[in-house]
């Protein structure tokens, strides 16, 4: 079964296209590169092109013979959204109505979408269930409760199939060696305490330190990448065998500081993390903790690699494996499909 994954050549979006050709599907990975990379995908044919570009999408399907999407291609970063409003609801809400009309003008059924904790906004309660009221109080998090609405309203009128997985904060990288986190700038906590770590970066800045929290710094939930790239596989092979569409959270049920990621870090590198403290930023809310009992409920899903140590470790090996090539490409594992190139909008996971 070919499947489209849009974002593939990204940080989650790639790690996924492994986990789904390992379960027997084909993987057929849509990206601009603006963010992500040709050497993450090597486990089926590249099409770069934009999210954007209606004629492309509906080219795409036809001539892969595209049978279900996976969609992680969107914008995705709090604090840029909050200064870039416009671009977020444009690339994340106005693309994603393209793709979506591409796929129901071919019968494309089924979608998993790669949603977010941020439309809970800042919780009531902790942890979090699906069922929690959702308040954004960022642009991310509102195009991301926009578009699971959108779905809905599809699902009613055209039968579209659809799985929103909201996960809280992907870390790590691939045990095995071959994919990981690389954005350029970084802005994710784990990658950017290992930077300080290594003397890449002179601090760490800590945004806010007064907190309702133990420590007085954010508390979130970190769930392996693996462990999330699995869950769409599960939540994909749910759709095909049942016609109930779902909003499930993805993570561990358990939160974790800043300082403890900090300190989990130094262990891990045998280095000292300077840190820096300052204010907090906007829409950052104090504590994201999932309740993942539906997760386990509907999609049989229990994260297999998310302790905290184990995270931190595996994007330890993935760092240091790959700091003297990093940015390289080997050619001889991936495809490219050179049937179109698009302006560059839409972006990796």
């Amino acid at each position: 079964m070919r499947v489209l994954v849009t974002g593939g050549a990204g940080y989650i979006g790639s790690h996924t296209a492994k986990v789904l050709a390992r379960a027997g599907f084909e993987p057929i990975v849509l990206d601009n590169l603006s963010t992500g990379h040709r050497w993450a995908v090597k486990w089926g044919p590249l099409v770069e092109g934009d999210l954007g570009d209606s004629a492309l999408i509906r080219e795409l399907i036809k001539s892969h013979r595209i049978q279900a999407v996976v969609h992680f291609a969107g914008f995705a970063y709090v604090g840029e959204s909050m200064q870039r409003p416009r671009q977020y609801f444009r690339n994340n809400v106005t693309y994603t109505l393209r793709l979506l009309d591409a796929m129901t003008d071919t019968r494309v059924k089924h979608i998993v979408f790669s949603s977010s904790c941020a439309t809970y906004g800042t919780p009531a309660s902790v942890p979090i269930c699906e069922e929690h009221i959702q308040t954004p109080i960022n642009p991310y998090g509102e195009s991301k409760r926009m578009v699971e609405r959108i779905l809905a309203w599809y699902g009613e009128a055209y039968g579209l199939r659809w799985t929103a997985l909201r996960y809280f904060n992907a870390a790590g990288a691939d045990p095995d060696g071959e994919l990981g986190e690389h954005h350029s700038p970084e802005t994710h906590l784990i990658p950017l305490a290992m930077q300080a770590a290594l003397g890449e970066k002179p601090a760490l800045e800590i945004y806010g330190t007064d907190y309702p929290t133990p420590d007085g710094t954010a508390v979130r939930d970190y769930t392996h990448v693996m462990d999330l790239a699995e869950a769409h596989v599960a939540a994909l092979r749910r759709m095909l065998k049942s016609q109930e569409n779902a909003a499930i959270n993805l993570g561990t049920g358990s939160g974790h500081s800043v300082r403890q990621v900090v300190a989990a870090v130094e262990r891990v590198s045998g280095r000292r993390v300077p840190v820096r403290e300052v204010q907090r930023r906007p829409g950052d809310p104090p504590e994201l903790v999932a309740d993942p009992a539906k997760a386990r409920e509907l999609l049989g899903w229990k994260p297999r690699h998310s302790s905290l140590e184990n995270i931190v470790q595996t994007a330890w090996n993935w760092l240091i494996s790959r700091k003297p090539t990093m940015g390289g490409v080997d050619p001889a594992r991936r495809k490219v499909d050179p049937l179109r190139e698009a302006p560059s909008h839409a972006t990796a996971a």
